[in-house]
């Protein structure tokens, strides 16, 4: 009886969990709350802002004033239908259910689900639906409607695995583990947990995580595991208070307070117990406090402390009573009835006795047994049922595939055929168009009239090949104005937004100035927003700036003469260049430099600058790259940059390759493209790469390719025609060798 103690709070808590998508706020914030209000009160417009700020405002009061919260989100529903926002309703009428869930007002909370199930059902959202069932099996599941729970999360499995909803999914793993342990069916929830924490671990969920660990840690408690359920228990209290989430934090302090006990650790239990009780009461957690006030009273009556237990006991139960918590209301008959006992109290532990009876058979009778286990019959059927449908309309599709292919090789067949048959009476036109040509000689006005005809098409020809020519010029001119115009819009877009939000703080910083009792912090606070968009609008100007700079730069023609080049000596020149800008910008950043030339490369005929900004961009980005392994490696990561030439055939090979961060094979393929970059904004326009690809295939017909592993290695490769070889002298290879 015991190791029921906390599982109750565990469903109230894991449906809010799962449905926000994050942990609980220990506290709101007063002033934003505040904040909001005042922006609702001066600017009533009824528009899409005003619907997410009354959305915000009630997450601010969620802990706070919970009837509050409800009445603002019930606004913004009320807006939200006016302005015809169906993609934002389904979410407010989850959030509606769910705040309703938590007042224990189940009905209201099973309305407003229903009517999300509606839309999402005409919409054909199969994806929302699956979160509708998630909500539905956790309304069921804490009114201790187990049965109900089990269909809900079932169904909703399957339409988020038609939706291929893999965090629904794994949710929905949870509700099951939840409802099995509810059950008592621990060889079922041993591997849904076990698969619901991989899963979790897969999607990169710390908060899925933190939940599986604790209902795992659950589960063999049940199965008397101890030294398992203590590890358990122990990663998800870590794992919760890494992610300041108290409240998941408060339950496994329950559940090691219930843990130790049962294991006669009875100082352990009654440390748990206390801390638990304390944190509840600090964040004014209605949900945690009346099983965190139960297991101190477990731990005062394994204690012999029986007043104390007593005390505790009917504070949780009364405090169970107001939330309609069957499981809670079972644990405390228990202990009261084992306290009164205790004190010879008999006529009060008996009642109490025939309390917890009847709590327990409503929570785990032999029908609903039955009545799960054909849930979980007819569930499965049903998955076999869909397997078998799909093969057969896989056979069926097979079948189909093979009459079309045999139809159109008929075709092909009687396409060759008439081919053939053109071809014979060409042949024969042919041949009697020769015999008229010997008998005609005389007719050569004929054949001057179709020498003008065909020099007449040839003309025409030409023409339309230079309005196609032309064609193509003016769409590869459309395609760049739209990446213009598409880069240059987004920070424009950020300049727009955070100078609407500056015109708001400043009309605020107004208002407060103008109070006769102003606030100096909350002034001060405004003023601290201010400079943050100032400095946001400015580096969004700078990305602009930077984007039109890379534009003139990419449309540059250049006059310059190609002339003999010594590559070795140029790329050196550059290098040392690009490596100066590097330490002038990070002092203490230094890099090794490694060498393989092959001096008898000969000259090249190229123009200085345009190959030298092709090296110089790559020697940049190598340089960043490593800076970047750096920042997050430290003192244990050696930045190394090698630089080889040779020649190969009719083309001269030069290769860089830097040990930096590397490049993700999804985005490999897109670094020669205009305006691609993987560098934060500010650090890079996107036009570096692209400019160099251009340079190197079309200005000299060559070749640059690029390699790279992921966290290991990046190496690109230039590839240029050797169109005037001239043997040149020796180059020395120290000069850089110390820089590193």
């Amino acid at each position: 009886m015991k190791c029921w103690l906390t599982l109750c709070v565990t469903v109230g808590t894991l449906l809010l969990l799962l449905l926000s998508g994050s942990g609980l706020r220990a506290q709101a914030q007063s002033r934003t709350a505040d904040s909001l209000r005042a922006l609702l009160s001066t600017q009533p417009r009824a528009d899409t802002l005003r619907m997410r700020r009354l959305q915000a405002l009630s997450a601010e009061l969620l802990l706070k004033d919970l009837p509050k919260a409800i009445v603002a989100q019930e606004a913004a529903l009320k807006l939200c239908r006016r302005l015809h926002e169906e993609k934002s309703e389904g979410s407010i009428l989850m959030r509606l259910a769910t705040l309703y869930r938590r007042q224990a007002s189940y009905r209201q909370a099973r309305r407003y689900t229903k009517q999300a199930q509606e839309l999402y059902a005409r919409r054909g959202d199969r994806a929302g639906m699956g979160v509708t069932y998630l909500q539905l099996s956790f309304i069921e599941s804490e009114q201790s409607n187990l049965t109900g729970a089990l269909r809900a999360a079932m169904q909703g499995l399957q339409y988020a695995g038609q939706a291929g909803d893999k965090v629904t999914q794994v949710r929905l793993q949870v509700a099951l583990g939840i409802v099995y342990l509810q059950l008592g069916n621990y060889t079922d929830a041993l591997p849904a947990l076990r698969a619901t924490l991989k899963n979790a671990e897969a999607l990169d969920d710390k908060h899925m995580v933190a939940s599986a660990l604790n209902l795992l840690g659950n589960t063999h408690q049940k199965l008397k595991n101890w030294s398992q359920a203590q590890t358990y228990f122990l990663r998800s209290v870590q794992l919760n208070r890494k992610l300041g989430d108290l409240q998941s934090a408060t339950i496994d302090e329950i559940n090691l307070s219930d843990l130790y006990g049962q294991q006669n650790n009875h100082a352990q239990a009654l440390a748990y117990g206390l801390q638990a009780r304390t944190s509840a009461r600090a964040n004014h957690d209605a949900y945690n406090l009346p099983p965190a006030e139960l297991a101190l009273a477990r731990a005062y009556l394994n204690t012999q402390q029986l007043d104390s237990a007593i005390e505790l006991a009917q504070r949780g139960f009364r405090l169970s009573q107001a939330l309609h918590n069957n499981e809670n209301l079972r644990n405390g008959s228990d202990i009261l009835a084992q306290a009164y006992a205790r004190r010879g109290q008999f006529a009060q532990a008996y009642e109490y006795q025939r309390l917890w009876a009847a709590y327990q058979d409503s929570l785990s009778g032999e029908d609903i047994q039955r009545r799960t286990s054909a849930l979980r019959y007819g569930f499965e059927l049903e998955k076999k049922q869909d397997q078998i449908a799909l093969l057969t309309q896989g056979r069926q599709l097979a079948a189909q595939n093979a009459y079309r292919q045999r139809q159109e090789m008929r075709g092909l067949l009687a396409g060759l055929l008439g081919v053939l048959l053109l071809a014979a009476l060409l042949a024969r036109n042919i041949y009697l168009k020769h015999r008229a040509n010997r008998v005609l000689k005389l007719k050569s006005d004929l054949i001057v009239e179709q020498r003008d005809n065909l020099d007449r098409t040839l003309t025409e020809l030409k023409s339309t090949q230079g309005q196609l020519v032309q064609s193509e010029k003016m769409v590869a001119l459309a395609a760049l104005m739209a990446g213009v115009a598409h880069e240059i819009q987004n920070p424009l877009n950020f300049v727009n937004n955070f100078s609407e939000v500056s015109l708001e703080l400043l009309a605020e910083l107004k208002q407060e100035h103008g109070q006769p009792n102003r606030d100096p912090e909350f002034e001060a606070s405004l003023l601290d927003d201010l400079g943050q968009n100032v400095s946001k609008i400015h580096q969004h100007g700078s990305r602009a700036s930077a984007i039109v700079k890379g534009m003139l730069e990419h449309s540059h023609v250049h006059t310059g003469e190609r002339q003999p080049v010594d590559l070795n000596a140029l790329m050196r020149d550059y290098l040392r260049l690009a490596y100066h800008s590097l330490q002038a910008k990070y002092r203490d950043f230094t890099v090794a430099h490694s060498f393989e030339l092959d001096h008898n490369l000969g000259l090249l005929h190229l123009e200085p600058q345009e190959v030298g900004r092709v090296l110089l961009n790559l020697f940049t980005n190598a340089y960043y790259a490593m800076h970047q392994k750096a920042t997050l490696l430290g003192a244990a990561y050696q930045p190394t940059l090698s630089v080889s030439t040779r020649r190969r055939g009719p083309n001269v090979e030069l290769h860089v390759r830097d040990n930096g961060t590397g490049i993700a094979p999804a985005v490999l393929e897109k670094v020669f493209d205009p305006f691609f970059t993987t560098k934060p904004p500010g650090d890079g326009t996107g036009l570096g790469l692209s400019l160099s690809y251009d340079t190197v295939t079309k200005g000299y017909g060559g070749q640059l390719t690029v390699q790279s592993k992921e966290s290991e290695f990046t190496e690109f490769t230039v590839r240029l025609p050797i169109t005037r070889p001239l043997l040149v002298e020796s180059y020395d290879d120290g000069e850089l060798a110390t820089d590193g």
